[in-house]
Formats: structure tokens, C-alpha cells, sequence
């Protein structure tokens, strides 16, 4: 069977002059591992038993990142399923999106995680080594400019 993990796409939008792109205004959080290969990703987990996915996903960004549900707004229309190997096992990851509602709001991270970046997209590509997360994060970015 599949290992099923959930998690959040959180951003931020800077508090920028009126005459700068909305574009150019969002920053999104990536956590960077304290094990492994010290990969950068947004907050994400395993699926606990009698959990839905996105019980686990508001769950897991509170564990990893110290965030609550009511510090987020969950963005309709956007849910994201990633699909691949992790030693040798299929992996299933499901994404949301969530925007954070005060800038200023302070993370708070886990042993599981070392460091955390608010990133432009450019530079989050940069971070999101993989293929898959960093295309995951261009069609966020298309989805948030679209709905401007």
C-alpha cells in the first residue's frame, strides 16, 4: 500500500507599495529537514488512523511549523496530489493551499525540521530540490496570480 501524506502550501503576502506586482508580493514557507538529506518543503506528514487528509495536514503544519488553523486561511479550489517512490514504496502526497493571515505571525519549528525560509517563488524553486514540488509550486503561484 501507499504512503499517504498531507500537508499545506502556505504563503504570505508582503505589505509592499500599491504599485508592485500582487505577484512579486508572495512568499511561500519552506522547512528544510533535520534529517536525511536536509531537504526544504512545506509542512507535510503521515496520515494518523481515523484522521481525514486535511485533519492531517492542518495537524501536521502545527507540529512542524507551530501554526493553528485559525492563524490560516484555507484557499478554495486548490488541491494538489503528488505521486512517487520513497525507497522503493509509492509514495502519495496531497497538498492544500493556505494563506497566512498575519504576515508578522511567528514559526515555531519541531525537532523534525532545523531551519525555515519565506521565499519568492524563484528562490523556493531553488530550495524544492524535486521536480514535481517545484512545478507544484509555479501552478500555485499561476493559481494565486489568476485569481487577482
Amino acid at each position: 500500500m501507499a504512503v499517504r501524506a498531507c500537508g499545506l502550501i502556505i504563503y504570505r503576502r508582503l505589505q509592499s507599495a500599491p504599485s508592485s506586482k500582487v505577484t512579486d508580493s508572495i512568499e511561500y514557507l519552506l522547512l528544510q529537514t533535520s534529517y536525511g538529506t536536509h531537504h526544504w518543503t512545506p509542512p507535510k506528514g503521515h496520515v494518523d488512523p481515523g484522521e481525514d487528509d486535511l485533519q492531517t495536514a492542518f495537524r501536521e503544519t502545527q507540529e512542524e511549523a507551530g501554526l493553528q488553523a485559525n492563524q490560516l486561511t484555507l484557499i478554495e479550489g486548490y488541491k494538489k496530489e503528488l505521486h512517487y517512490p520513497v525507497r522503493g514504496k509509492p509514495k502519495t502526497v496531497i497538498y492544500w493551499l493556505a494563506e497566512m493571515k498575519d504576515y508578522n505571525t511567528e514559526i515555531k519549528l519541531s525537532e523534525e525540521h532545523q531551519a525555515f525560509q519565506w521565499l519568492k517563488l524563484e528562490d523556493a524553486c531553488k530550495f524544492a530540490e524535486y521536480e514535481d514540488m517545484q512545478a507544484t509550486l509555479k501552478e500555485v503561484h499561476q493559481f494565486l496570480c489568476a485569481k487577482e
